[in-house]
């Protein structure tokens, strides 16, 4: 669905968010929080924020993001393209410096999680 443009970053949040809900069982704060899709900002793969209350988020989503990007055109194998994969961001511990939270630390780390998340990861069918 998220190839042909009935769900995803073009459709609106709302509609988005009950056909996610309805169709494919997700948590409706969960379909809300989406933070991008990849590869390319299109692709059919996602990021979702099910974090509860952390702390300084807005200041790295752009670090997390772009460690997406590059995760979903590069994968942990083949260097191919990764496809239908969710990663969830379920808890944040930042350093109280906002120099310790600059695109140098926070890139490199979330993308050798998000590989190893990839390789320790289970096949689903929904």
């Amino acid at each position: 669905m998220i190839e042909s443009g009935e769900v995803g970053p073009k459709s609106e949040t709302k509609a988005r968010t009950r056909r996610l809900v309805d169709d494919f069982g997700w948590d409706k704060n969960d379909a809300q929080k989406i933070w991008t899709f990849g590869p390319d900002s299109t692709g059919p793969n996602v990021v979702v924020d099910t974090t509860k209350q952390a702390q300084f988020l807005n200041e790295i989503q752009d670090s997390i993001e772009s460690a997406f990007q590059w995760v979903t055109r590069e994968g942990p194998l083949t260097e191919d393209n990764i496809r239908g994969i969710r990663w969830n961001l379920n808890d944040v511990v930042l350093h109280a410096d906002a120099i310790h939270r600059g695109a140098g630390q926070i890139m490199p780390t979330a993308r050798k999680a998000m590989f190893a998340a990839e390789l320790a990861g289970e096949v689903r069918l929904w």
